[in-house]
């Protein structure tokens, strides 16, 4: 599989035929019997080489979000960034928080925020770390029917611009043909 900067690919297939394994593989969560993967032409799995998830620049958004629910939306952002000079992290918090539309949500927490906004900030989080390739996982599966066409719109102009390659996984074939490239 190849994929170029700030295309969208995705993965369809049925419940529990392996695509979550499959970006699990990718972000190095968990291991293959056999195989390679490459990241701009590095091997980063191999026979003589498992790069850490930490040392991959792979950001993965999961089914649920996975944000902290005692942080606040700025909080969240910062975690992923707490290693970086403080203008670093002020600079890239500000990116993100214009890219995703976030402005004036920012002292909220998780519970305070609907689930197309939460899903904004897991995004935020991870493309702040600014990772080479973005992996997401049936992100829109916790959003109810009459939000999920907006919010997969409002995401697909998002990847568009932060010019992140992404791999979308879904089970719905609506929404891999109306977000990917291929």
């Amino acid at each position: 599989m190849h994929l170029s900067t700030g295309e969208i690919l995705s993965i369809l297939g049925p419940s529990g035929c392996g695509k979550t394994t499959l970006l699990r593989i990718i972000a190095g969560l968990e291991i293959p019997l056999k195989g390679n993967i490459f990241l701009k032409n590095h091997e980063i799995f191999g026979p003589n080489i498992n790069l850490q998830p930490s040392d991959r620049n792979i950001g993965m958004i999961f089914q649920d979000y996975a944000l902290f629910p005692h942080l606040t939306v700025e909080k969240n952002i910062l975690f992923g960034i707490s290693n970086l000079e403080q203008k670093m992290q002020d600079d890239n918090v500000e990116r993100v928080q214009q890219l995703t539309r976030l402005q004036g949500l920012m002292s909220r927490y998780p519970h305070e925020l609907s689930g197309g906004q939460q899903q904004k900030v897991a995004i935020a989080r991870t493309l702040a770390t600014n990772p080479t390739v973005l992996l997401m996982d049936e992100p829109f599966s916790n959003l109810d029917a009459s939000l999920r066409l907006s919010v997969r719109m409002e995401i697909e102009q998002i990847l568009k611009s932060s010019n992140t390659a992404t791999i979308f996984v879904t089970h719905d074939r609506e929404e891999a043909f109306s977000i990917s490239d291929r």
